[in-house]
């Protein structure tokens, strides 16, 4: 969702005479579950050109295995820049392959911190960030992380949040999903609720009292929650007994799930990129974290920190639930340009 913005931008500047090509590089394999089979043709854009197939169940096997199979990649294909997106163990992996063969390396989505250095996400984040020639920023938060750690402000550019590129590019051909008619549900009348941390997952006594509280505050409102696997096992076994206006649906193709979080009254969820979705689409947001990686969520936007508590998020639901949210603004630059600001510095440079 990150990168086809930018691949689009690409794409026509190539069309209009630029001389400017790329290769979307995958680490995992062809027939990876989380690839949907919608997404591609949801996002308008081409599968991946190459897959790395580097998989492993070990974090530190995965990053060597993508370490060497990048390596080879850039070996055999010629690159001017590397961009790497976000803070996975593939993507730390990538950015020390390139830097090592002396490519300019990009990257995107950088200076967020938790300030949890137990975290393996941080960890990637601050390596990434260090050995990055040019990084792109969502926002004035990331901005000062980075330059408290020293970096040199000329490697700094914010860009803005180019998640918000694809909620505008797609918002006219999101499709109202079929589960809310079977529902009953009318647009800004139920909640949303996802879920997938498994710091949440893995303290079964909590989790049940959050979704005791939830399901009270919510009094009565129907709570549309598409989960998968284990988070779905773990909220059918642990829902309070009678709770019918709770329901467990499918995972939803993106612009369908595009649909339903744009049209709710408001979302629980523990994922930053739906928090962030929800300050561009005004619909509050109450994030079962007690950090974002985009703290103008919080400051200007939708949303608010409850961490695992069960009467925090009671509140905010109730709250929800009458209409009574804080006031919200659009944070700097999330105006659905930032890959063609991307695009222009690297093309300038």
């Amino acid at each position: 969702m990150k990168v086809a913005p930018l691949v689009k931008a690409i794409e026509k500047a190539k069309s209009q005479g630029d001389d400017v090509a790329y290769s979307l590089v995958y680490a995992g394999s062809p027939d990876d579950p989380t690839l949907e089979p919608s997404l591609f043709a949801d996002l308008g854009i081409e599968r991946p050109g190459i897959f790395l197939d580097a998989e492993a169940d070990s974090l530190n096997v995965l990053a060597g295995n993508v370490m060497s199979k990048f390596d080879q990649y850039l070996d055999e294909h010629p690159t001017d820049v590397v961009i790497v997106v976000d803070d996975l163990a593939s993507t730390m992996s990538a950015a020390i392959a390139a830097k090592k063969k002396g490519v300019t390396l990009a990257h995107l989505v950088a200076g967020t911190r938790s300030f949890d250095i137990s975290m393996p996400k941080e960890i990637n984040r601050l390596v990434i960030d260090g050995l990055s020639d040019l990084l792109f920023t969502a926002g004035a938060g990331s901005d000062s992380n980075i330059n408290r750690e020293g970096a040199n402000i000329s490697r700094t550019y914010m860009v803005g949040n180019i998640l918000m590129d694809t909620l505008r590019a797609n918002h006219e051909r999101f499709r109202r999903p079929a589960v809310l008619d079977a529902l009953g549900a009318a647009d800004g009348s139920y909640l949303v609720f996802t879920l997938n941390r498994k710091a949440l997952l893995q303290n079964r006594q909590n989790l049940a009292d959050m979704l005791r509280a939830l399901c009270t505050a919510a009094a009565g409102t129907p709570i549309v929650a598409p989960l998968r696997g284990a988070a779905a096992d773990a909220v059918r076994d642990l829902l309070p007994d009678g709770t019918a206006h709770f329901h467990i649906v499918q995972p939803l193709p993106y612009l369908e799930f595009g649909w339903l979080t744009a049209h709710a009254l408001g979302i629980i969820t523990d994922s930053g990129n739906v928090a962030e979705e929800a300050t561009f689409n005004s619909v509050p947001c109450i994030t079962l974290n007690n950090y974002t990686e985009h703290i103008e969520t919080v400051l200007q936007g939708t949303n608010v920190l409850v961490g695992e508590s069960p009467q925090g998020l009671a509140d905010y639901t109730a709250q929800m639930v009458t209409r009574q949210w804080k006031p919200a603004a659009l944070p700097q630059r999330w105006d659905g340009r930032s890959a063609e600001r991307i695009l222009h510095i690297l093309l300038d440079k």
